[in-house]
């Protein structure tokens, strides 16, 4: 089994793609040649994680008979400094709101996306770190930042 897309281009540089029968627009901005009809491709690598792994914890939440009332994902995705421009370390926040009780199935849910199910996670976190933080009804409940060291002199 394989997916796949066809992406065609539309002129200037906005290109379509066709992924799963739903048109997704690419472009670039007008300083360099674009329309700006639809954002530029590499942020669709920090969609893809924020929908896999947050797809996984509702599915996981669900099959406990458990709901959250809210959950958000904020991805970022630090850049290179030099050619080729590319993500060198992505990190995530879940902004979660639900019933107190359900806090623990909640972080266990995240847990599990992020160690054992989530593809996108697990293909990113061989080229680069990715880290993750949990707020669960606005308290931080875990994170996996590393301590920044002083390096002052």
């Amino acid at each position: 089994m394989k997916h796949e897309i066809d992406a065609q281009w539309m002129g200037k540089m906005q290109f379509n793609a066709l992924v799963n029968g739903h048109t997704i627009i690419m472009d670039a901005p007008e300083r360099v040649g674009g329309e700006d009809n639809g954002p530029i491709p590499k942020p669709f690598v920090l969609t893809a994680l924020s929908g896999c792994t947050g797809m996984d914890v509702i599915a996981l939440l669900r099959k406990q008979g458990k709901e959250l009332q809210e959950l958000n994902l904020k991805v970022s995705g630090e850049i290179s400094k030099q050619q080729p421009i590319e993500y060198v370390a992505a990190h995530l926040v879940y902004e979660m709101k639900g019933n107190e009780e359900d806090k623990q199935a909640a972080f266990d849910a995240v847990m599990t996306s992020q160690e054992k199910i989530c593809g996108v996670s697990s293909m990113l976190k061989k080229i680069m770190p990715v880290t993750w933080q949990i707020i669960y009804n606005g308290i931080e409940i875990f994170s996996n930042i590393p301590t920044a060291t002083n390096t002052l002199n």
